[in-house]
């Protein structure tokens, strides 16, 4: 049997799909396609992908709700695994667990609907719960680091265990989950019993703060850099004179600096581009060395003659 129909043996014909656009899996809408896309329903199907990838030695990656990603117009070689049809969440007292493949700020709302406060932050926080782990995901003064318990994980081998939050390395943006190869498969968050209606006001103040300041209007990889120690990344490069700078289709934000937007059917190469000249122009200013949030992933395009 060749790849694909080992593939369809383990997660059936309805989940595999050959030759896949990536660009709607993303936020930014760019890239160029997967060999494989793969969509397990079950944790026994992610591990059975994950051995077969192992054992045929192909190449693997993870795709969660693609917020914080660019991929290359080249695509991905190999198997996109992406965990959409994990989505479960629910609540066991002070505790709510959700699968992988749900939204963070689905969670943050069955919290509020359990009165349980400690999410408000992540509102509107747009990834999945697997992506939030891999990056401790955070905004206005909350990260999952502060929440969360344990992980229930699969390993490069295909090993499922529980890590507890401590053993993560979580801290400013990262995570020790990419290093060692893990997959999420849920997450147990601890909250506290809190008052509905004040939740509610922190999450509303927190979503009305994010769509005045936030380019929402466009297609967006969110916030694209690491807020520098002692300045404010967006502040740079509006004082660079940035706002607004384009190359092809991408530009830089004219309603939050710290922002680049697909604005005109850019390319990948085209927002890579813009990226780099940011922080070409801002370490020449400023001296400052603008780190990306944004991850990004893929191959280049291959041109043909």
């Amino acid at each position: 049997m060749n790849i694909y129909e080992q593939l369809i043996n383990i997660v059936t014909v309805d989940n595999v799909v050959e030759n896949k656009s990536l660009k709607n899996h993303t936020y930014t809408r760019l890239g160029g396609n997967a060999d494989y896309f793969v969509t397990p329903e079950t944790y026994e199907q992610v591990q059975q992908v994950v051995k077969f990838a192992t054992k045929e030695n192909l190449p693997f990656m993870l795709l969660g709700n693609g917020s914080n990603l660019i991929i290359k117009d080249g695509g991905i070689r190999g198997i996109v695994m992406y965990l959409g049809k994990l989505g479960d969440i629910r609540v066991d007292g002070k505790t709510v667990i959700a699968q992988s493949g749900a939204l963070i700020a689905d969670v943050s709302k069955q919290a509020l609907e359990s009165h349980l406060t400690g999410l408000e932050f992540a509102c509107g926080i747009p990834g999945s719960v697997g992506g939030a782990l891999f990056m401790n995901a955070g905004a206005y003064g909350g990260e999952i680091k502060d929440v969360l318990l344990q992980a229930t994980i699969v390993d490069r081998e295909g090993n499922i265990s529980k890590i507890k939050a401590k053993d993560l390395d979580l801290s400013y943006r990262t995570s020790n989950i990419p290093k060692n190869g893990y997959i999420v498969l849920e997450a147990e968050f601890g909250l506290e019993v809190g008052d509905y209606d004040e939740i509610k006001s922190i999450m509303d103040d927190l979503t009305y703060k994010r769509e005045s300041k936030q380019p929402l209007e466009y297609p967006t990889c969110g916030s694209v850099f690491k807020r520098p120690p002692g300045y404010f990344a967006g502040k740079l490069i509006q004082d660079s004179g940035l706002q607004g700078k384009q190359i092809g289709g991408a530009q830089v934000s004219l309603k939050h600096a710290g922002f680049i937007i697909n604005k005109e059917e850019a390319t990948a190469n085209e927002y890579i581009t813009l990226i780099e000249y940011v922080q070409k122009v801002v370490k020449e200013k400023y001296g400052v060395d603008l780190e990306r949030e944004v991850r990004i992933i893929g191959e280049d395009r291959r041109e043909t003659y």
